[in-house]
Parts: C-alpha cells; structure tokens; sequence
C-alpha cells in the first residue's frame, strides 16, 4: 500500500459557497432543565504523567491557550458587569473539558487574575470556586494530584463535577464565567450512517468527515449541532444574567484551509496508518472502516446560526486564534515520534477501547511513527497555518 499522503479532494457546500447548517436538527427542550445526554460517550484524555500522557503531550493546545490570555483579560475588562460584580460573595468559574491539566490550572489563573482586578477596582472581597468538569472516565486524581498548593499559591476553592458538558451540570444561574477550550469539537457520538456499509453517508477507509462525500459531511454537522444545541442550551440554565462563555475550538476556515491544516494533516496520517494496518492483515478491516473519530470543525457560519437559534447569548468576539503554532512545531514536533504523541495522548482512550487494549494503541502509533516519517514535509507545510476559534458569549437578561 502506498502509505504516502494525497490531498483531500472535496467538501460540502450549498450553492453559494456557503457552510449549510441543517435545517433538521432541532431539538426541544423542558423548559427548566436539560437533562445530561443518555447516548454522550465518554472519550478520556491519556492520564497520568506517563510519557504517553495528555499531561506531557498537550502543548499545541497549551500553545491555543496561551494565545487566548489576552483575549479573556480583555472580555473580562470590557464585559463584566460590574453591578453584578459587587453583590457577589462568590464567583464561580467552570471549565468544562478541563482533561488533566496543566493547560486547565493556567486557563483558572489568568481569568481569576483578571476578575480581582476589577474586585480590586470595586473595593469589594469575594471568595472564588472554581469547578473543573470531564467525563467520569476522565483521570480526576492526577488532575487534583496536580492542583497547585492553596494559598498563596492558589487563589481559588476547587471541586470536580464529573459528567457530559453535553447536558446540565451545575444548578440554575449559577456560574459566571465558562471556558472549555479543545472540548466542543467532541461530538457525543459519531453519526451511526457513517459506520453503516448500506448507508450513502459510509465513510469507508476514513475517520473523519475533512475531505469525505457529502453525505458524511452532512451526517457530521447534523449531530454537531444537535450537540451544540444542547450545550447551549444547558448553559443558558447555568449561567447567571451577564455571565461569560469564552470557547476555543478548531475549525473550518475554508475546505482548502481545513483540508492542509495541522490537525487535518496528523489525523490524515492516523487514516492512511489504520487502511495500511488492515491491508497487511493486522488490523481487522471491517473495525477499521466502521471507525470514525467523533469530532467535527464547524465554520463561523454555523456557530452564528447556531447561537442566534438557541437566543440566549450574544456573540461578543468571534475571531482566528493566533497562536505560535510554526514555533511550537519547529520545537516540540520536530519528528515523527512527536507527531505521533500529540494525536495519541488525546486518542488513546477512544482507539485503546474500540481496538483492543494497550497493546493494539502501541502497535498502531509504532506504525504511525513509520508512516509519519514517510510525510514529514507533508506535516510540516501546516507549520505556518492557524487553524483555531475564539469565541466569546455574553449570557442575555
């Protein structure tokens, strides 16, 4: 099999050029709770500080988050109501998908340090809490192993709220600030047409819908907007009147740009890694076509419709993420073995169940290491390219 990487080749659109948001795929809701999704699968980050783990392998979201800082200091100057500010005795941040750290701890910081400043401004004292959210399946003692010390060190009161942020986790109107950044992309599922031979929407030899037949593309935008519906929904119970939501997420910028971005590319080699496998006989073929990756990169144009549909927030920023993703690949992905870690650490949770355990994930990435050293100029022609969305959403009255 020829393990080298040809470029994708299509992607859905309507007749004007535009991203189409389905039309099918609203959902009702009770009026005063969503209840936490019953089919939300759980896809936990590699745990533990192993040389495998999302700990030691998350430095391009660091990097995303990094690049962020500013942004949520400067939404938090401009859009804190400070009336509201002043009643409070406690302010309370979630960050939902927060893994297991460290990326989690500097995100809690920076919006903390930015609230106290506006505390300080007021002459008020407040305490903080801060309720970081995974999956149940996420390694929740590595992350507290990790919590920085108390104060001085930390400035905050932690809990764990263990469940799917694709439902209600926290009692009504009582955050103030969300962030979740790399989380929202997850689908709660992959679209069941896309695993189905007798389907047009099969997405056979594939993982993801980057590149696939309309139909697969479609399948995929139909569930993530049931998904972000929900989600949106459900914070609009959660967060009190003026309250903050800052999302950072990939996304499709354009189907030429989504296609020749970084996390096209790596994923791209995780496909031509896993039909390589199932053609020599080492992976079983029908598990292989039926595997697809449950994430999606929506584009501005559905996140808009999207958040005008459900009418609970304003959109206060909506805009490209300029992190230094050329430096940070120069520096931290500099071969194939890197590349490999940074798409194992956040898959290996997903790949170790459907395939088989710890040893089938090993001897997939060995193979991906062998194949991604065939396409490093491949993977690094997405050094120069930012991929990546910050939004911003002000709770309405």
């Amino acid at each position: 099999m020829d393990t080298h990487v040809d470029e994708y080749h299509c992607f859905h659109k309507d007749e004007n050029g535009e991203e189409i948001l389905p039309s099918s795929t609203a959902v009702s809701f009770p009026e005063s709770k969503v209840d936490n999704l019953k089919c939300a699968e759980a896809y936990p980050m590699s745990g533990g500080h192993g040389p495998t783990s999302y700990s030691n392998n998350s430095h391009y979201q660091g990097e995303g988050v990094n690049a962020a800082k500013h942004l949520i200091r400067e939404a938090i100057a401009k859009n804190i109501c400070l009336k509201q500010l002043s009643s409070l005795k406690t302010y309370h941040v979630a960050d939902l998908g927060c893994s297991v750290g460290p990326n989690t701890f500097a995100v809690v910081d920076n919006i903390i340090g930015a609230v106290e400043q506006e505390v300080v401004r007021l002459g008020a004292v407040m305490d903080f809490q801060v309720s970081f959210n995974d999956h149940v399946a996420n390694d929740f003692n590595t992350l507290f192993a990790s919590l920085p010390p108390n104060k001085p060190g930390r400035r905050y009161f932690a809990a764990g709220v263990p469940g799917s942020f694709h439902g209600r986790l926290f009692p009504e109107e009582s955050l103030h600030f969300v962030h979740s950044s790399y989380a929202v992309h997850w689908l709660s599922r992959v679209p069941d047409e896309v695993k189905d031979d007798k389907s047009p929407a099969w997405n056979k030899g594939k993982i993801l819908s980057v590149g696939a037949k309309r139909e697969v593309e479609e399948a995929y935008a139909a569930q993530f907007a049931k998904d972000m519906e929900v989600f949106l929904q459900a914070r609009a119970e959660e967060v009190a009147a003026a309250g903050l939501i800052a999302l950072i997420l990939p996304y499709n910028k354009g189907s030429v740009y989504v296609q020749q971005a970084m996390f096209s590319r790596v994923f791209r080699v995780l496909e031509l890694t896993l039909n390589d496998m199932a053609l020599k006989g080492r992976l079983d073929e029908k598990k292989v076509n039926e595997f697809n990756l449950p994430m999606y990169l929506p584009s501005t144009t559905e996140l808009q419709k999207l958040v005008d549909r459900n009418g609970s927030f304003s959109i206060k920023n909506m805009q490209p993420l300029a992190s230094s993703t050329k430096g940070y690949i120069s520096s931290k992905l500099a071969d194939a073995h890197q590349y490999s870690l940074s798409v194992r650490a956040p898959m290996e949770g997903i790949m170790s169940q459907y395939f088989g355990g710890r040893e089938a994930v090993d001897e997939i990435f060995d193979r991906y290491v062998e194949i991604a050293e065939e396409n490093l100029d491949f993977l690094s022609q997405s050094a120069s390219l930012t991929e990546d969305l910050f939004v911003l959403l002000k709770r309405k009255p």
